[in-house]
């Protein structure tokens, strides 16, 4: 089994990427600086980070390095405090050995307790305390970010002063000092004693934000802000991994009624260099395979190194030559049952087209690791009951049921049903001598053709193996429909929200869509025939109906297989409308 958190070894050549990263956060005339890796969920975006930070350790220049997980903090009560307040306890640690130093260290935490206890007003910590601030905590913020073309109003500033003065009186453990409460005054000598502070340790810091599309829209956004603090202060970097069409539209979920400008704007003011994650085409995710499963063989970590070195020479050179043969790659290794381990090869250099280039794939990292581990779970579930399948089969199955998904999957499984084991539309699909377009394929399996006659050519044939066992494995540890354990959170969140939809149309629902990943669409829809299973009764239209309908509207396989399931429940009036609408779709 492979883990599913980011890796320290380099799988995708990744390391071109940090590279990159690093040359850039460790240029001092470009300092301070702010960086964004925009990629989808499970893209690598967090293997980057840990890939740069790793680079960096090894550099001659000493560096602070602070890694800032967002999503550990979700629940926090309020995510600004919690970004400050992690940077302040790695700066106290990093001037141990030195008293003076830790002093200072200690002090600068100080203000921190202060900007914390203004976080706690900030918007929606202030609803709760009671004080109307009308956005004017933000803009204390904005205005001492050195933002240009944010609009300070000096009432807002007043109403948000007084509101910190009026809960400091209540919190005296957090501000001691009797005088007035000036928020502007006391941002600016936090950062003010953070340059002093910089200053003297004279090394950089650089902070690693990640998981921020993991949180909720305002947490994420209110981790953003507390950045700005830190905008344009000497010698520190900020590396952010974040999904940028998520961030964008989160950004209104935080500032209320904010103009589509600013709406697009925010990350690009806030980000100087945008970074985005390379999708992995075919040779990359073969690479990917073949070290996932070296990994899995147990091969030891001097040949594992080997294998990666050489895996990534080939592929910074993908360019200009083909990629390194299996035998190339193994001929020099020294590995235990090298045969097993070459045959495996051979199968992920057949696997890795149509896992890089499927439509419900699109060669993200993390859908490819999460469906070998589901291959792993079903391998093993099959040796405890005496089941006689090897991993090529169920692998070919795992393929069929994630790019396919559900319905195209119960109807492989009904066939497999009854005929017995041996369908005979799959020993259509492997004859040589019958042309694809002859075959009249289920109406199921329609809607994606190419994918069905590149996945018959994988190894192992179909035709002589009785797959009923592998079907009753198959139905019994999907559930049927769960492809959605490969789902992310967007995917899981679009569904959610589709099944509310009671209106024909939804500018909310339209707008997750376009944060979902179009390779998640198949498993979304799949979600929501799951859930309308268990409705009884079809005389009236349930919600959520007109949710499907707008995912179809987007996706042809989507499409496809909504039609098929509304051809196969009870007919009813409203009925007709939706279907004629998605059957004139070209």
């Amino acid at each position: 089994m492979w883990s599913d958190k980011e890796s320290e070894i380099d799988f995708l050549n990744f390391n071109e990427t940090a590279q990159s990263i690093k040359d850039l956060i460790t240029e001092k005339d470009l300092m301070p600086i702010s960086v964004g890796i925009f990629g989808d969920w499970g893209a690598g975006k967090s293997t980057i980070l840990e890939l740069t930070k790793k680079s960096l350790e090894s550099d001659e220049q000493e560096y602070i390095q602070v890694h800032f997980d967002a999503w550990m903090f979700q629940g926090y009560d309020d995510a600004k405090a919690a970004l400050l307040e992690t940077i302040a306890s790695k700066l106290i640690k990093q001037a141990e050995s030195d008293k003076g130093l830790t002093q200072k260290a200690k002090e600068f935490a100080g203000r921190v307790d202060k900007i914390r206890l203004m976080g706690l007003l900030m918007d929606g910590g202030s609803a709760l305390a009671g004080i109307p601030t009308g956005g004017g905590f933000q803009k204390i913020f904005g205005l001492l970010s050195d933002d240009e073309d944010d609009d300070i109003d000096a009432e807002d500033l007043k109403k948000a002063a007084q509101g910190v003065q009026d809960v400091a009186k209540k919190n005296k453990g957090l501000v001691k000092a009797k005088k007035a409460f000036s928020p502007p005054k006391e941002i600016k000598e936090f950062r003010k004693a953070y340059s002093a502070l910089l200053e003297e340790f004279d090394k950089p810091l650089i902070v690693y934000v990640d998981n921020l599309d993991r949180c909720s829209p305002f947490n994420a956004i209110s981790t953003l802000e507390a950045i700005r603090l830190f905008l344009f202060l000497p010698n520190t970097a900020f590396v952010i991994a974040a999904d940028e069409d998520m961030i964008r539209l989160a950004v209104p979920e935080y500032h209320k009624g904010v103009s589509q400008r600013h709406q697009t704007d925010y990350l690009d003011k806030l980000i100087q260099i945008p970074v985005h994650v390379p999708r992995p085409g075919p040779v990359e995710i073969r690479a990917y395979l073949m070290m996932l499963i070296a990994q899995d063989h147990g091969v030891t970590k001097e040949q594992l190194e080997s294998l990666r070195a050489a895996l990534e020479e080939s592929l910074k050179l993908s360019w200009k030559q083909s990629p390194i043969t299996i035998d190339e790659l193994l001929e020099v290794q020294d590995i235990d049952n090298l045969p097993d381990l070459r045959g495996k090869f051979i199968v992920a250099e057949q696997l890795a087209p149509l896992l890089a280039e499927s439509s419900n794939i699109n060669g993200n990292p993390r859908i490819v690791k999460r469906l070998l581990n589901q291959v792993k779970m079903r391998r093993k579930t099959a040796l405890r009951r005496g089941m006689q399948l090897n991993e090529k089969t169920i692998t070919k199955l795992v393929i069929f049921e994630r790019c396919l998904g559900t319905q195209a999957t119960n109807k492989l499984y009904e066939l497999i049903d009854q005929e017995n084991g041996k369908p005979k539309i799959l020993a259509e699909l492997e004859d040589p001598k019958i042309e694809f377009s002859d075959i009249d394929l289920p109406e199921e399996w329609q809607a994606d053709p190419d994918f069905i006659e590149q996945w018959s050519n994988l190894s192992p044939q179909f035709t002589e193996i009785d797959l009923t066992p592998a079907a009753y494995l198959s139905r019994e540890s999907i559930p049927m429909g769960a492809v959605n354990s490969v789902m992310s959170g967007a995917a899981q969140k679009l569904v959610d929200a589709l099944m509310k939809q009671k209106n024909r149309l939804s500018g909310v629902n339209t707008e997750l869509l376009k944060t979902t990943p179009k390779e998640e669409y198949m498993a979304v829809m799949d979600g929501l025939i799951e859930n309308f299973k268990s409705i009884g009764d079809w005389s009236e239209m349930p919600i959520g109906i007109y949710g499907a309908r707008l995912l179809a509207l987007e996706d042809q396989k989507c499409r496809a297989s909504f039609l098929t399931f509304l051809n196969n429940i009870p007919k009813h009036k409203w009925m007709s409308r939706i279907k004629k609408e998605l059957e004139g779709i070209k």
